[in-house]
């Protein structure tokens, strides 16, 4: 449903790239109709989980379980066959303009083979920029690092030129991986131009512990209705972390789908004490009958109330005529003296060009920037309701092109999905997250680095 997406708590580049990976994301509506449900194996297919059990019991995941990640998440860059076309038509006619999408189930066909949880964490694909942001020697010179990180955030998750959509996560589902980022990458800002070129693209891998900064994340899907996913990300040696959670809304538009990402990011800066508050673009999945594609449309804001400044970024949607498309522009301002201190523009996964107040410039290109793989534990070490492990039938018959069984097992994790929600109600038993508890209109994680 697609509702139920969350945006990334880092930048809120996060909420971009979740559209970048498909505005269609928020659509699967059939996701969202998933309560929580258990695939530990096929033959244990029939047999539902106590949740209880598994909710209750203390989850220890052992960092070094965790191996670098070998998923291309490289999508066919196909258009709607035929048959599947019909299947659309059929969808579209029963649909009137504006409408609710979140309990519409789409087709198992649009599926991208990842979990949204999962997509958020992409968000995170250059660690590098987002450690650097602790590095600024003022407030001017780390909010600006925080919109550079933020911009170039969104291209990673949506490797693919067509619209996807990622699996609506279950409640209860989670998702962790972890980061090692050299330490002579994360670079203090004006330094920085020299890493948004890669020298030497195999020393990025396989560095040892003591020349890294290890950067944690964790995300978790905390309600069915509305569907929010909430993730957590920190480093305890640049003393920062960003705690976001996000809900999609979506709408049909005729021949695209609107995805609006409800909810907010904060990023905190423990050693400067400042807080930066911020909001996800909506995205759009458009031409969804012959080669669907995502475009990132409307204003967001980062804000820090500590220390004056505040940015401006603008998602420019194509206009039906002429016009340049992905397009994205910038501002930092310097609130109490009015001042702009720094603007942006270019694109979103192209080529992005910052002018500071001083006269200097400097380009970022998105598609030359080095990524970081993250890490990840095997399948086979992974709980029930992880993501890989909980979805890894849908997505083994996603790759093997077998769209009849991947809707089996989809229904299959729905319908006991609904089981567990129906029992739930009877019982007057509210759910309860593993990893983060309501507070106020938000979500927070349990721990956070500030706490400790």
């Amino acid at each position: 449903a697609s509702e139920g997406i969350l945006g990334w708590p880092g930048p809120k580049s996060h909420s971009t790239e979740q559209l970048k990976n498909g505005a269609l994301s928020s659509l699967s509506s059939a996701s969202a109709n998933i309560t929580w449900a258990i695939v530990p194996s096929a033959a244990q297919d029939g047999q539902a989980l106590q949740p209880n059990t598994e909710h209750s019991a203390s989850e220890l995941i052992l960092v070094e379980d965790e191996m670098t990640d070998t998923e291309d998440n490289e999508e066919e860059d196909l258009g709607v066959m035929d048959d599947q076309r019909s299947v659309i038509l059929h969808l579209i006619s029963q649909l009137k303009l504006g409408m609710d999408l979140t309990r519409v189930v789409l087709p198992t066909f649009i599926l991208e083979k990842r979990s949204l949880l999962e997509m958020y964490a992409n968000f995170m694909a250059h660690p590098d920029l987002f450690l650097s942001i602790a590095a600024g020697a003022t407030p001017e010179e780390r909010i600006i690092c925080f919109v550079e990180y933020y911009l170039t955030a969104f291209h990673e998750g949506r490797k693919g030129a067509v619209a996807k959509k990622p699996y609506n996560p279950i409640i209860g589902e989670t998702f962790h991986c972890s980061w090692d980022v050299p330490k002579d990458k994360v670079k203090a800002f004006r330094t920085n131009g020299a890493s948004t070129v890669s020298k030497d693209p195999a020393k990025e891998f396989g560095q040892d512990q003591s020349t890294c900064y290890k950067l944690r994340f964790v995300a978790e899907q905390v309600s069915h209705h509305p569907p929010v996913s909430c993730f957590y990300c920190e480093c305890k040696e640049k003393k920062m972390c960003v705690n976001a959670h996000v809900w999609t809304k979506s709408k049909f538009m005729g021949m695209s789908i609107g995805v609006s990402m409800v909810g907010e990011g904060v990023l905190y800066l423990m050693e400067h004490e400042e807080e930066y508050v911020f909001t996800l673009p909506s995205a759009y999945a458009r031409s969804i009958l012959t080669i669907p594609w995502v475009e990132l449309g409307g204003k967001v804001n980062i804000n820090c109330a500590r220390t004056g400044y505040s940015a401006t970024v603008t998602f420019h949607t194509k206009p039906f005529y002429g016009g340049k498309v992905h397009r994205v522009t910038a501002e930092v301002k310097h609130n109490p003296t009015n001042t702009i201190v720094c603007k942006a523009q270019g694109e979103w996964n192209g080529t992005l060009e910052f002018t500071y107040s001083n006269g200097e410039t400097k380009v970022i290109d998105t598609s030359k920037l080095p990524v970081i793989r993250k890490k990840i534990r095997p399948i086979a070490k992974q709980g029930p309701l992880e993501s890989r492990h909980l979805w890894q039938h849908v997505t083994n018959s996603l790759k093997e092109g077998n769209i009849d069984a991947a809707t089996e097992h989809k229904h299959r994790l729905e319908e006991r999905q609904r089981a567990e929600e129906r029992q739930r109600v009877a019982l007057t038993t509210p759910w309860k997250p593993k990893y983060f508890a309501k507070e106020g209109d938000g979500w927070l994680y349990l721990n956070p680095l500030w706490k400790t």
